[in-house]
């Protein structure tokens, strides 16, 4: 366990625990307020991600940010972070292992924030934090708690690009997140 995020950092800035290393432009490590009530966990990072060396500032991240003022979230209230601290190639989905040499980053990232509610956005944050035998059509929208934290398992804000038909049930469930934390 890390005392302070410049800890943490330091300790992550030459990772080569697994493959995802050798192309990497940036580790992404994480943005927002290190003592933020609500933590955001997504997969991995992108090609803007993966450039500019933050999470969610691609597609995805900007449509996140609409949903966020829309609902009276300010995105420098939370934090964020993901899975992987480095792109996988192709935007695949990160492989088993690559998850496994990543997550005690991203312990160490909850244990330093504190929060309240995690918000886990999708199928690849929702089964890497609370397990494999979660499914994000079944799970999304329902709070879980373990170890007094909140859960509340959403879409990725990816998958709204793909299938605008989910942008109700990510802005329902972000509204039960600001809901939760008034």
């Amino acid at each position: 366990m890390y005392q302070t995020f410049e800890e943490l950092k330091e300790s992550i800035k030459d990772c080569k625990k697994c493959k995802l290393c050798n192309n990497r432009n940036n580790i992404v490590f994480g943005s927002g307020n290190e003592n933020a009530d609500i933590m955001f966990i997504g997969e991995g990072p992108g090609a803007d991600e993966d450039i500019q060396g933050k999470p969610f500032v691609g597609k995805a991240g900007k449509l996140m940010n609409c949903a966020f003022e829309g609902i009276g979230i300010n995105r420098e209230e939370v934090y964020i972070a993901n899975i992987v601290k480095c792109r996988p190639p192709s935007n695949r989905n990160p492989e088993k292992d690559e998850v496994e040499a990543c997550l005690d980053y991203l312990r160490n990232q909850v244990l330093l924030v504190k929060p309240k509610i995690i918000v886990l956005l999708g199928s690849v944050a929702l089964k890497a934090i609370l397990g494999e035998e979660y499914s994000i059509t079944k799970s999304r929208g329902k709070w879980i708690e373990k170890k007094g934290i909140k859960y509340m398992p959403t879409f990725h804000p990816a998958a709204l690009l793909r299938d605008s038909q989910k942008k109700i049930y990510f802005w329902n469930d972000l509204k039960e997140v600001k809901k939760a934390i008034l």
